[in-house]
């Protein structure tokens, strides 16, 4: 590979990185809100559970940020879009929605970090891919077990 499409590959990948950072960030406000705007009956088992998938989402952030900033990027500072939902059911499922969204964007990353042999960060990507699967099944589960 020369050194130029070396460097567009890069940048590919920075780029790429930068979206996956700004819907992280989307993901954490998203679950904040959610954990503080959920009512009813499910308010105390989904709110400590939004809480701690904010956390997780926050984890994936900070990692993206060095990351990026180590690849010679700058971090992008504004999230995608944040939906206000009042439902429980339609919480979950666009909380759903997102995290399948973001499995195929790390996929697709994964590959971008393979291109430009940072094996690191594509085996990093495969242990988010994990994290979020495993959001994603909780997710699915709730949406299955949930009479709303």
């Amino acid at each position: 590979m020369n050194t130029i499409t070396q460097t567009s590959e890069l940048q590919k990948l920075i780029d790429g990185l930068n979206i996956d950072l700004s819907h992280e960030y989307a993901a954490m406000i998203q679950y904040i809100y959610n954990a503080s705007a959920v009512s009813g009956l499910s308010r105390q088992v989904l709110k400590p559970y939004f809480e701690a998938e904010a956390r997780d989402e926050m984890a994936h952030a900070q990692y993206l940020c060095e990351k990026i900033v180590n690849l010679g990027g700058t971090p992008q500072v504004h999230p995608a879009s944040v939906k206000q939902l009042k439902q429980v059911r339609d919480m979950i499922q666009h909380s759903l929605n997102e995290e399948i969204a973001t499995i195929e964007r790390y996929k697709a990353r994964m590959k971008e970090a393979d291109e430009v042999g940072d094996i690191a960060l594509k085996v990093k990507l495969e242990d988010m891919i994990a994290d979020e699967t495993k959001h994603k099944e909780e997710l699915e589960h709730l949406l299955r077990e949930t009479p709303f």
